[in-house]
């Protein structure tokens, strides 16, 4: 009873904690409920929203609290889309995606407009907004996608590059055909669209990356980095909004912007999509059921009249894009089915476009009635088009990439990609341990979380403050791990000798690659040289990885990448590239390759099968490179790979690289990869390219490990 006299339980329910408690239930439940039936919980979100909305059971009314946070997971939508476009992969694809772009607008838009001005009879002006509302679409299937791991799919970057494109698109004839109605389209109307949109993206896309590099170089607080994500989200969106677009654009250009300095693997990334899957997309799916009132289809035929031409126009229209898309560019059957079941979702830009139409009055008829540019039919017909599309969307989206991404399994496996792959950190020096951990699990070519290590020896005299620091060290190394949902497994060991300690584990753990951090004052002391070629160095069959961090991995623009002559016939070499692969793909920094004419043909060769950003510059003597390295700016780091005396590659010149990265590079990031002399640990595939030199073949691999 006291609960009862607290808490005023008469419909829709009004106290907030009660509102977002059920909310949450609803949102913790759909998961778990329709996995078991196959159904995707994004519709069931959908549907749970319509049965507690207005027009259900009226448990929930659909005020500003659920409007500002549904309108939050809306744009985190959007700016997931622009965030997880793997830039190397959209620039190549680039075409592809304006062709789909071209495709999916004019297919539905002339579908619409006939359907709209010769079935409906429509006025011309509103036939052209009428079907400008199935030329857009909504990426709600994308989380589902992301989640299964094929975000990177050629398919899916053709479709969300394409999104782009016909969303702004189908705004801007929203825009266009406002202004008509309004009667002030002229050229001043068109200059002042045309101005505002160019002065908007420029500032998005080019002002927005200078203020996150500034940022994230000075600020290292969690929290603080997640607020200024969303400020940035929301400051991009009210900026298009000022410039005559939808705010969605603005979300998608946000991602866009700090699409570099957010990389996928970071813990970042992590908070990021964690939150936004968690609370502010799962809102917005609520909010849109919210709107769906099925009453509505049973009180007029000329609604259901409306809701079939719309159904046709906007399924069928997308479906015909998806098959031209996918017969244009010879994409297999299940990616053709993945861009229409991604493209099929009518539910953002729709929305907006006929909530807009809706309350533009252009005249009254005698007994008072508005005429509305869109009427209530059209409105009533969109929230049946959600409904329906949305449905479509998830059931296609989930089956198609499902197939795909089995398929990609299957590849892996049977293919050339099943690497063995061990990390090791050796941590000793607090400030080192986060950065080594963020280099690790960037330069991982798997998935699989349990191939991380981190190590700290302590010595045979040790005492309780040293144990006490061990342990401190490893703790913040498996923090900083979880952090971007990595395992790092934390191995404390006890020897009178640091280096026979490390080598001891190396052969225990089967390690692939030793990490070994630099600290920032002392850079390359002379105790460390010696360490380094006396000890670590003495691993024949393991990749040594020497790492200096002055700024966060994610702000670095381009790397400078030396390679010294014969390179590729040290037998680690293509082990090491794939390092250096891993970095430019899981960071999405320019990789500019400083190298001999013979090797830079080999690198082409394997960009035409694993692309990243890349330039080549014919390096003509080692001299030459070390010229180059000391000149790097602020924003570039260096790798150089390094070899031991008796390799192929080996120049006596190396020996000064740590006193030139001392002298010139104390404020730059760089990394030195000593690859391994003999064939132990690695697949007989990678062992047979170096043999053979077969570079097509790593092409496929790297192209595997990739996918």
């Amino acid at each position: 009873m006291m609960l009862l006299s607290i808490h005023n339980l008469s419909l829709p329910i009004e106290d907030p904690v009660l509102k977002f408690l059920l909310v949450l239930v609803i949102i913790l439940a759909a998961p778990l409920l329709l996995n078991k039936i196959k159904v995707p919980h994004l519709l069931g979100l959908i549907i749970a929203g319509a049965i507690i909305g207005p027009n259900g059971f009226n448990v929930l009314s659909r005020d500003s609290s659920i409007v500002v946070t549904g309108t939050t997971g809306l744009l985190y939508i959007m700016f997931l889309a622009g965030l997880e476009i793997d830039m190397g992969d959209f620039k190549k694809n680039k075409w592809k995606s304006l062709t789909f772009g071209i495709y999916t607008f004019t297919v539905p838009f002339v579908l619409g407009y006939l359907g709209g001005y010769y079935l409906l009879h429509f006025s011309m002006l509103t036939s052209i907004l009428f079907a400008s509302l199935f030329s857009s679409h909504t990426l709600i299937a994308y989380p589902l996608v992301s989640k299964l791991g094929i975000a990177k799919n050629k398919a899916v970057n053709i479709t969300v590059g394409g999104t782009m494109i016909t969303d702004i698109l189908a705004l801007l004839v929203l825009a266009v055909i406002v202004g008509m109605s309004q009667g002030d389209v002229g050229t001043e109307f068109w200059v002042k669209l045309s101005v505002s949109f160019v002065v908007f993206a420029l500032i998005v896309l080019i002002v927005f990356p200078i203020i996150g590099r500034w940022f994230f170089k000075r600020v290292d607080d969690k929290i603080s980095q997640y607020i200024f994500v969303l400020v940035m989200i929301y400051l991009a969106a009210m900026l298009a909004e000022l410039a005559g677009v939808e705010a969605i654009i603005g979300a998608f250009f946000a991602g866009l912007a700090l699409n570099r300095l957010i990389p996928h693997t970071s813990s970042l990334m992590n908070r990021v999509e964690f939150v936004g899957n968690a609370i502010f997309i799962p809102f917005f799916l609520i909010s849109v059921g919210m709107l769906i009132d099925f009453k509505v289809f049973f009180k007029s035929w000329e609604t259901l009249e409306v809701a079939g031409i719309m159904l046709a126009a906007s399924i069928g229209g997308k479906y015909l894009s998806a098959v031209a898309t996918q017969k244009t560019f010879r994409l297999t059957k299940e990616e053709g089915k993945l861009i229409f079941g991604l493209s099929s979702a009518s539910a953002a830009a729709t929305l907006a476009s006929v909530m807009v139409g809706y309350n533009i009055i252009l005249s009254e008829t005698e007994t008072g009635e508005p005429v509305r540019l869109l009427n209530e039919h059209v409105l009533n017909g969109s929230i049946l088009l959600i409904l329906i599309s949305c449905t479509i969307s998830s059931f296609i989206s989930m089956a198609s990439a499902q197939k795909i991404a089995e398929s990609d399994n299957e590849d892996t496996v049977s293919g050339n990609s099943h690497e063995d792959e061990n990390i090791l950190l050796a941590i000793n020096h607090e400030e080192t341990v986060e950065r080594m951990v963020n280099l690790g699990i960037l330069i991982k070519a798997h998935s699989n979380t349990e191939d991380l290590f981190a190590l700290n020896v302590i010595n045979e005299d040790k005492n309780e403050s040293s144990v006490k620091n061990a342990e401190k060290l490893l703790h913040q190394a498996t923090d900083a791990a979880a952090a971007a949902d990595v395992k790092l497994q934390a191995l404390k060991r006890y020897d009178n000798d640091v280096i026979n300690g490390v080598n001891n584990v190396i052969k225990e753990q089967k390690i692939t690659d030793l990490i070994i951090g630099l600290e920032d004052e002392k850079g390359f002391s002379p105790s460390f040289v010696y360490n380094l070629y006396n000890g670590y160095l003495q691993n024949d069959d393991v990749n040594v990885l020497v790492y200096h961090a002055a700024q966060p991995l994610s702000t670095i623009k381009r790397y400078a990448v030396m390679i010294p002559e014969n390179a590729h016939k040290d037998a680690g070499f293509f082990h090491a590239l794939l390092r250096v692969w891993n970095i430019a793909r899981n960071s999405g920094a320019t990789m500019v390759f400083y190298a001999p004419e013979n090797i830079i043909d080999i690198l082409q060769k394997i960009m035409k099968k694993a692309s990243i950003e890349a330039e080549f510059i014919i390096m003509s003597t080692w001299q030459d490179g070390e010229k180059t390295a000391a000149q790097l700016k602020d924003d570039e780091a260096l790798i150089i790979l390094m070899a031991k005396r008796g390799m192929k590659s080996y120049i006596p010149r190396m020996r000064l690289i740590p006193e030139l990265l001392n002298r010139n590079l104390s404020d730059n990031n760089y990394l030195l990869i000593f690859p391994f002399s003999e064939y132990d640990k690695n697949s007989p595939e990678i062992r047979s390219v170096g043999n053979h030199g077969d570079f097509v073949e790593i092409g496929n691999v790297i192209q595997n490990i990739f996918k």
